[in-house]
Order: structure tokens, then sequence, then C-alpha cells
């Protein structure tokens, strides 16, 4: 057997620690020539920084940081009647930054609506991606049931579709996931009556219809995963911007009342029709950024969705605000 011998601690004294210490945290001086005033290696002056913090020589203190807008979400919930989290962010995040902070402060509070017994459904997206993957339970709990709100983009299904995402849970719940195997769209209204009337397509629905919290991503005509991945054709996009689309969320476009577009778009989407969502306990919107605004706020006025989770920017662009600063 292998027995592992730990270096002794280096003997240097209270005193010297906390010089070395005062020297580089109070006075600022560079750790070369702090090793030059206590005539030590240069090499030594990180293992003394360490061992002073170590041995409680030295105290961290950071003031107390809150990292939400309470005004914004005072704000958004006076207006529009809904449960806002707004998220600080720094000056000049975007994209996967953006994102990375937006679910790293927002995590905590999404945690909470997920208690045991809850039935959890999972849309899209990539601000949903960066949430849902910051979600992880203390301890498993099998109670718990995870639902994909939405088929699949197409037959190839990366790391921000709704199938991934709600695999993701399921693994960290220890949960039971029901699969909407079947693609996000389907050819035309019949094929998609047909599919949903399957019992094994039904039994999907009807948890979505028994969330208690739904997880959903807001895209926009210009913005939405459908086009990037070139699931609807020209054709298919004129249709839409004829109907005067502004949004779309979990497949569905919407127009500037919240009403679902009426195209035959709409009969092939295999999702819970809007309709229905708005019926929904808990609607979280999960959205970054200020190319959505309009979307958004159409959606909360339409009481499309009941919860919202974005970055101070994308709330402030929803409230036609500029007077709010970055950290």
């Amino acid at each position: 057997m292998r027995v592992e011998r730990l270096m002794p601690e280096p003997s240097y004294s209270d005193e010297l620690l906390i010089l070395v210490s005062r020297c580089y945290y109070i006075d600022n001086l560079p750790q070369a020539e702090i090793a030059k005033l206590v005539n030590v290696s240069q090499s030594s002056m990180s293992r003394m920084l360490s061992l002073a913090r170590k041995r409680g020589l030295v105290r961290v203190s950071v003031p107390e940081y809150e990292p939400r807008y309470e005004e914004l979400e005072q704000e958004l919930g006076s207006r529009f009647g809904i449960d806002a989290v707004v998220i600080r962010t720094a000056p000049g995040l975007k994209g996967g930054d953006l994102r990375a902070a937006l679910a790293f402060f927002a995590a905590p509070v999404a945690m909470k609506w997920i208690e045991p017994k809850s039935i959890v459904a999972v849309a899209g997206g990539r601000a949903m991606q960066a949430l849902i993957e910051r979600l992880r339970p203390k301890a498993p709990d099998p109670s718990v049931s995870i639902v994909q709100a939405m088929g699949n983009i197409d037959s190839c299904p990366g790391a921000y579709d709704a199938v991934e995402l709600g695999r993701l849970l399921a693994k960290r719940w220890n949960a039971r996931f029901y699969t909407l195997n079947a693609p996000g769209i389907l050819p035309d209204a019949e094929t998609c009556r047909q599919f949903l009337q399957l019992e094994q397509i039904r039994l999907v629905t009807e948890q979505l219809r028994s969330a208690t919290t739904t997880f959903v991503g807001i895209g926009t005509l210009a913005n939405s995963v459908f086009l990037e991945r070139n699931v609807l054709a020209p054709e298919e996009i004129e249709v839409l911007r004829q109907a005067r689309a502004v949004g779309e969320m979990l497949g569905r476009f919407f127009d500037a009342d919240g009403n679902e577009c009426d195209t035959d778009f709409r009969e092939r989407v295999v999702s819970l029709p809007l309709s229905e969502v708005r019926n929904l306990p808990r609607v979280v919107a999960v959205v970054s950024g200020t190319d959505r605004a309009d979307a958004v706020r159409s959606a909360m006025a339409a009481q499309l969705i009941n919860t919202l989770v974005i970055d101070q920017a994308g709330a402030a662009a929803i409230l036609g605000r500029t007077d709010t600063n970055a950290i």
C-alpha cells in the first residue's frame, strides 16, 4: 500500500506573514520587492500569502452585492403584471458572455421553481441552455417530471434544443423524462392532427397541460432557430411577415397583440397552442439582449408568459428606458 507523505507547513512566523501581507495588500508593493525586504526567494511569496490566508491572518471582506435590478423588476411587474427577474450586467457584454452572466445570477431563483413533484416543461434556445446548465439540485428527486415542450427543430438536435436540455435536467434530478419524438413542424395540418392523436404523443401533451413550470424562449421573425436552421422556406417566412408576426414561442408565431398568426403554419406545429399555454400556472421566458424587446412586450401584454428572466439592457429596452446604468 502506497503511503502519501504530506509536506510540512513552512515555519514562517505570524509576524513575518503579517509583514508580507501588509506590504502586498495595503502598500501594493510588487512581490519581487517584498521578497528582498524580508530576505526570502521570490518563489516563496505566493506560498507565504496563501499561508497567511490559511492561518486567518488575512481576511477578505467584500460588501454584499445585489445582482438583481429591483427597480426594473418592479416597473415590469407594475406595467405588465408579471414576476420579473432582471439581472444587472457589466457594460459591453454580448452573445454567450451575456447569456452566461444572466444564467449565473438567475439560476438560484429558477431553482426555487423546481419543487418536489413538479412537472417542468422545457423548450429550447441559447439563453435557455445557459440557464439549464446552471441548475443543479442539492439531491436527486425522482418525484420531479421533465417534459419536452416542443418537437425537434430538425433531425440533428443541438445542445440548446429542448430534447437535450430536458434530458440534462432529467439526469440531474433523476427524474422521469417525457420526450416528444416528433419534428417541431410537420409538412401539413392533417399529418400533424393524426400525429397528435397517437397515444404516445397524447401522453406527453397531457403532461404539458399539467406543467407547474414551463421554461420558454422568445424569438422573432428575424432571429429564430427555425430560420437559423433553415426549417422555414422563404415563402413561409413571407406568409408570416404578411401576417405581421412579431414573435415566436414554442415554434408558434404571434402578432403584436399576442395572437397566434392565422396561417396554416399554426396547424403544423408540435407544441401546445398559445391559447393553452396562457392558462399554465408559471410560464417563464428566458431572454437576453435587446433585439426581442417588441416580441417580449407583446407576449407579456397578452399574458402568454407570467414570469420573465432577462438582463437589465433587455428590460430597459422593453420599458423604453435609457437611464439605467450597467454595473
